[in-house]
């Protein structure tokens, strides 16, 4: 099969790969119909930690089901389905208890299991799934084309955007503020009116990506940055500052801007992947009684609350993907992206 596999810095190339098949009876071997490139794959592209080795990235995708193992129960061949960003086997306590990214089994796509057998990355041709029944979810009929888009952004940043949303309390009555413009932001601000908040304002400085976060649900721009973003901000909600804040990036400029927009007694939701320097001030959180809360998106758990709402239309988070390339592409998908030329791009194999 065609896979593309991260060498270094600025350096992903696609290759061949070995097909992937059922190693243990709890595997499903999925056809992978749309992947995508994520805000995070770009930390290694850019040199943000050293790649060792070459190895296969990607970690959204969603497909059909090729084949099943044995003790397989909950989807079978045939089957459309979405693969959230890591594997988890669904039924230890981290699982029962929602909190499917600290499995007991945890596997990362382009890496290796616990058993150290090694899994496929996301933007490839197919997929070995550990732990099929707790990581993959179907959908009840084979999607309308047009919707692959929407329910692949299941797999990672709407999932993560809504965690962001759900951690800071986001909802009725509450004013939120979402720091970052990136695909995951932008499905911030989508989560954030899906649950009822009633003045959102999205800090962007890019006149596409405010068009899109103003269609999503922002009823107020910010392009502000630092002490200027944060009077802004101030000035919008007439004198005070925000209930929640979403940060949506991970940088140390990021939480330092995010929370310098949130009010006294208000909730912080963060889900930026942190890129070092970004640690929090326990004594301003301490002096004004902010609540922080969030962390890597549980997105197994988030995607049977979210998958009605996309596939009656009431969201459209499929907007964040604004170029489609194919796959033997994937070396300009990443280039799109660290440009800043695309806000989120599809693969197809």
């Amino acid at each position: 099969m065609r896979a593309n596999v991260i060498y270094g810095k600025g350096d992903v190339r696609v290759e061949d790969r070995p097909d992937p098949a059922i190693r243990r009876p709890t595997d499903a071997v999925v056809r992978v119909v749309a992947a995508c490139v994520c805000g995070s794959d770009l930390w290694p592209y850019r040199g943000v930690g050293a790649v060792e080795w070459p190895r296969p990235i990607g970690h959204e995708f969603v497909g059909i089901v090729e084949e099943t193992g044995a003790a397989v129960r909950t989807v079978k061949a045939g089957d459309f389905v979405i693969a959230p960003f890591v594997a988890s086997d669904g039924t230890c306590p981290q699982c029962r208890n929602g909190i499917t990214t600290s499995c007991d089994h945890l596997a990362f796509w382009g890496e290796t299991d616990r058993d150290g057998l090694h899994v496929d990355g996301g933007q490839g041709q197919y997929v070995r799934v550990p732990w099929a029944d707790g990581t993959l979810v179907a959908t009840p009929d084979m999607p309308d084309p047009a919707l692959i888009p929407e329910l692949l952004t299941l797999s990672d940043v709407m999932c993560t955007g809504h965690h962001a949303a759900v951690s800071a309390q986001a909802g009725p009555g509450r004013s939120v503020v979402v720091v970052g413009d990136g695909a995951v932001g932008l499905s911030a601000v989508l989560a954030a009116r899906r649950l009822g908040a009633e003045r959102i304002i999205a800090m962007s400085r890019h006149s596409s990506r405010q068009a899109l976060a103003r269609e999503f649900g922002a009823t107020d721009i910010v392009a502000e940055r630092g002490d200027e973003g944060a009077a802004k901000v101030r000035e919008l909600l007439g004198g005070v500052l925000a209930d929640a804040v979403l940060e949506c990036v991970g940088t140390k400029e990021s939480m330092e801007q995010s929370l310098a927009v949130t009010r006294p007694g208000g909730h912080l939701g963060y889900v930026g992947v942190p890129a070092g320097g970004s640690e929090l001030p326990i004594h301003t959180l301490f002096s004004d009684n902010i609540t922080v809360a969030g962390g890597i998106a549980p997105a197994r758990t988030y995607i049977p609350e979210l998958i009605g709402d996309v596939l009656s239309g009431t969201i459209a988070p499929g907007k964040v993907f604004d170029l489609t390339l194919p796959l033997e592409e994937a070396p300009d998908a990443y280039a799109a992206m660290d440009q800043r030329t695309a806000i989120k791009v599809l693969l197809q194999p």
